[in-house]
């Protein structure tokens, strides 16, 4: 089933113009000029690396993913990210790059010279004008959802992430992606968006759908929505929010509901929650994360909570890197040190923490209560 996007709704960014660029981009593979469009983070910065989305379909989703990306960054959802878009409404290219033989259900002789471009060039290129991570993903809808499956079929996918919007299947593919996706030793997320109306391929998509949730692997990441509510054109809309939202969960602040259910549960130290998780987060997105201020103060309760002494001394040691010139460090520091029975140190490290920076809850007046309290039950 092949969709007419004429009257597919964008949703625009007010100041998108400022931070995206378009070229044509000659292509050696398909011996043609073909029109790319760039979204780079305004607070691009050289020195940091940001993960990759390709956006097919780049004339209509490419709006809509850079205006879900900023927003998803802004409030803390996922990394800065750059999005790179190739266009493919003209002359219907999109149904010569992603055409498949009927029989086998493999891209046309188009097709495999397509699915070059994107992975020997356009790539290629954009690791060697960027600083990008590792960490990258592809966008498509219809047939363009259904081509960025054949990425699957290397033996180490391109991707990290796949965002299908409402696919239009090649024959076997509701077969294909699950044992792919399985064979897959990688971190895998594979996000499948569709709406509510039936048609030829709701079958097919339900069956991928039902094998891949049948597969039992900690590296496979699977999010399967249905939209009561969407049609054939405002699925897209919907969903690339939807899918932001799984793929980059992990990159979240701690929530109340991971506070309760998975740290307050812990049996050891609850600091070595917060180091796996930003050391998880390295690994899967290649990126170094700082650490948030809200990650700090829930490891710091939990710790106070559950009297978990042990944690206030890594703890203050990373607040002494990720936040210098503010008490916090040296505020849990004392904190430590007075429990473990270390007054005197306790009473120096409450000192420095009072020529520090005040921070978030933290007041010079606490630090100087301490410091008052030591004196008076030790004389210092």
């Amino acid at each position: 089933m092949l969709r007419n996007f004429s009257l597919f709704a964008i949703l625009l960014c007010a100041d998108l113009s400022a931070q995206v660029t378009q070229e044509i981009f000659e292509s050696f593979k398909l011996q043609e000029r073909r029109d790319v469009r760039y979204y780079v983070p305004e607070d691009y910065d050289a020195a940091q690396k940001y993960p990759v989305i390709v956006v097919l379909d780049g004339d209509y989703l490419f709006d809509q993913t850079v205006a879900n990306a900023k927003f998803y960054h802004n409030f803390h959802g996922m990394p800065a990210s750059i999005v790179v878009g190739v266009d493919q409404s003209k002359n219907g290219l999109r149904y010569d790059d992603c055409a498949f033989e009927s029989d086998t259900g493999l891209p046309a002789e188009k097709g495999k010279l397509f699915f070059e471009f994107v992975g020997s060039e356009l790539i290629p290129y954009i690791d060697t004008k960027y600083s990008t991570a590792s960490f990258k993903t592809i966008v498509g809808y219809d047939i363009t959802a259904n081509f960025q499956n054949y990425w699957l079929f290397k033996e180490k996918s391109l991707f990290n992430a796949y965002i299908n919007i409402s696919p239009s299947l090649a024959p076997q593919m509701e077969a294909r992606v699950p044992a792919r996706l399985m064979s897959f030793d990688q971190p895998m997320f594979y996000q499948l968006i569709v709406e509510s109306l039936k048609d030829d391929d709701t079958a097919r998509i339900l069956q991928m759908s039902n094998a891949i949730k049948a597969i039992s692997k900690e590296n496979l990441h699977f999010g399967f929505t249905q939209y009561d509510g969407a049609d054939d054109i405002s699925i897209a809309t919907y969903g690339i929010g939807k899918a932001f939202d799984n793929i980059f969960r992990m990159f979240k602040p701690i929530s109340p509901k991971e506070y309760k259910e998975k740290i307050l549960t812990l049996d050891g130290p609850v600091f070595q929650y917060l180091a796996d998780k930003y050391q998880e987060i390295e690994d899967l997105f290649g990126i170094e994360k700082p650490v948030e201020l809200n990650d700090i103060m829930a490891i710091y309760a939990a710790s106070r909570k559950k009297e978990d002494v042990e944690s206030l001394k890594p703890l203050s040691d990373m607040c002494k890197k990720q936040f210098p010139g503010t008490m916090l460090g040296f505020y849990f520091e004392g904190e430590y040190y007075e429990q473990i029975g270390e007054p005197k140190k306790a009473f120096k490290t409450f000192e420095k923490a009072f020529n520090m920076e005040e921070i978030d809850f933290l007041t010079k007046e606490m630090a100087l209560e301490k410091i008052d309290a030591l004196k008076a039950d030790f004389g210092y």
